[in-house]
């Protein structure tokens, strides 16, 4: 009688159809899950790096988004949030204490683009609500990417049970979402000047025509 080769690890056996079957080991690892607190661990903590990186850079552009703004309300709302702004690193600074992690920053080229557009709205219009106008696009569309990274930390925080993390993050989301109120409430007033400011260089500049033809 022959004896039947002995099965290992990771060889191939045929079926009663004749095609073969590995009986290799697996990792269980991508089938039940266990990778997948890591991974969302490592985007979590990537996006942390990344929005503290913007919050930092923010602090910069904010003095002169303030400098340049034409209305004095709006001048303060630059000037508040420059200080939440801030209280903001602060907050994120105990986000990496609680972590176990050193505060570093990822360079973020959205928020990079983003205060760039701030830059050439001051620098394609001159002083007046206009300018305004164009700064409070800039402003929002900063706030918004805020506000979605902010959202998003958060809910990794609660699937990760870092609930004390999580109500860090909370406190700054709803800051962003208040800012982001408020321009909106200032930018009616802004709109409204900025639009009356163009009717009126439009009848004036008509005047002038119809002058040059009088003479």
């Amino acid at each position: 009688m022959k004896n039947s080769p002995k099965k290992t690890a990771g060889s191939a056996t045929r079926t009663a159809s004749g095609k073969t079957k590995s009986t290799g080991n697996r990792s269980n690892g991508s089938r039940n899950g266990s990778g997948n607190k890591e991974d969302l661990s490592k985007v979590f903590e990537d996006t942390l790096k990344d929005i503290y990186w913007a919050e930092k850079h923010l602090t910069k552009a904010l003095p002169r988004m303030s400098k340049a703004a034409y209305d004095e309300n709006l001048k303060a709302a630059f000037d508040e949030h420059l200080q939440q702004t801030e209280e903001q690193v602060e907050r994120l600074d105990m986000v990496f204490e609680q972590l176990g992690k050193k505060a570093v920053g990822k360079k973020c080229p959205a928020m990079e683009g983003l205060v760039e557009e701030g830059k050439e709205a001051i620098d394609e219009y001159d002083p007046g609500f206009a300018r305004d106008a164009a700064l409070i696009i800039s402003a929002q569309k900063i706030e918004h990417y805020e506000i979605a990274t902010y959202g998003s930390l958060k809910a990794h925080a609660e699937m990760m049970g870092e609930q004390e993390i999580a109500s860090l993050l909370d406190q700054t989301l709803q800051e962003e979402s208040e800012t982001d109120e408020k321009l909106t409430e200032l930018s009616g007033n802004i709109n409204q000047q900025a639009y009356q400011e163009g009717g009126e260089m439009a009848d004036t500049e008509e005047d002038t025509e119809d002058e040059e033809e009088e003479v």
